[in-house]
């Protein structure tokens, strides 16, 4: 079997193994996913660690994925944070780990002057002694940043988008007399969103191929998978659409994407969305006919792949 065929049969065997996500947000994420893009769904979740299975710089391993969720909130606008949210946090995206070993990992981030605490009674606040850097090279950032929780929290912003479409369609675009026309800016509305939701899953599987802890040959195959599913979606709309809106909104602040910080902006950037899908119906419209297609055609290949390699 050659190596390209050994990583599809792990990938597949990763969709078959993965247990739909406990946690409520996760499992939003994951219902978008399926509606949208079902020929990536669980595919999209995998994080395969190299280190945390071979029991390897697992000490390094905790204060990258611990910096990881301090970086969510700090991306968030909240920059300080107790032990018991990174707990929390922690095991929503990894394997759960002791809140003991989670407060030896912040102490000793804190020895190193990486963070900072403030007392507030018996409640300690971590916060970072520097803020993190914009524009860096995401090489070096994922040396010392799990970048997973950002880009989860990223996507699970716009799945809250995604489920609303038809409410910011009749706010800001509502037209009383064609309610076809409000039924196909809804759907363009969330062909938008969805797309900016996979090109943010394909930046963080980007970004994990070049994490020192990961398995990598796992991630360049993901993001292969994702970046198919994305062009199939993207491929004939004009640049000003997927550059000036899904490129902006998919990336984090730390490689050159949108800020997302107050509440305020979500009605903000649901009024540039609606606006993009009145704009572009003619190009949604021909994207969103081809695209179908294609899907039904990714589907039945996968089917037949499974078939094929995992017969009782």
């Amino acid at each position: 079997m050659s190596e390209k065929s050994k990583i599809e049969e792990l990938i597949i065997e990763s969709t078959k193994s993965v247990e739909i996500e406990e946690d409520p947000e996760l499992k939003f994420i994951d219902k978008v996913i399926q509606d949208y893009a079902p020929e990536i769904a669980y595919l999209y979740q995998i994080r395969e660690d190299e280190a945390e299975e071979q029991q390897i710089k697992t000490g390094r391993l905790h204060e990258s994925r611990i910096l990881g969720i301090i970086l969510q909130y700090y991306l968030e606008g909240k920059n300080k944070i107790t032990t018991g949210e990174v707990e929390k946090e922690y095991k929503r995206y990894f394997k759960e780990i002791a809140r003991s070993t989670t407060s030896t990992y912040l102490n000793m981030l804190k020895k190193e002057s990486t963070l900072h605490t403030e007392r507030d009674g018996r409640v300690a606040y971590y916060f970072f002694r520097e803020n993190p850097p914009i524009g860096i090279t995401h090489f070096w950032f994922t040396r010392i940043f799990c970048i997973v929780p950002a880009y989860f929290h990223r996507a699970l912003f716009f799945c809250k988008l995604y489920t609303n479409a038809g409410k910011y369609i009749q706010q800001y675009i509502n037209d009383p007399d064609n309610r076809d026309i409000n039924d196909i800016l809804k759907r363009n509305f969330k062909f938008i969103t969805g797309l900016i939701i996979l090109n943010i899953f394909k930046n963080r599987s980007s970004k994990c191929v070049d994490c020192q802890f990961s398995k990598r040959e796992i991630y360049i195959k993901l993001e292969e998978r994702i970046t198919v599913a994305f062009k199939d979606r993207s491929d004939v709309l004009p640049k000003e659409l997927t550059e000036d809106l899904i490129e902006k909104y998919s990336e984090i602040p730390m490689f050159n994407g949108a800020i997302i910080k107050e509440d305020s902006i979500m009605e903000d950037i649901a009024k540039e969305i609606a606006r993009g899908a009145d704009i572009f119906k003619k190009d949604l419209d021909f994207q969103i006919t081809v695209s179908s297609r294609r899907k039904a055609s990714r589907l039945k290949q996968i089917k037949i792949y499974e078939e094929d390699n995992f017969k009782i």
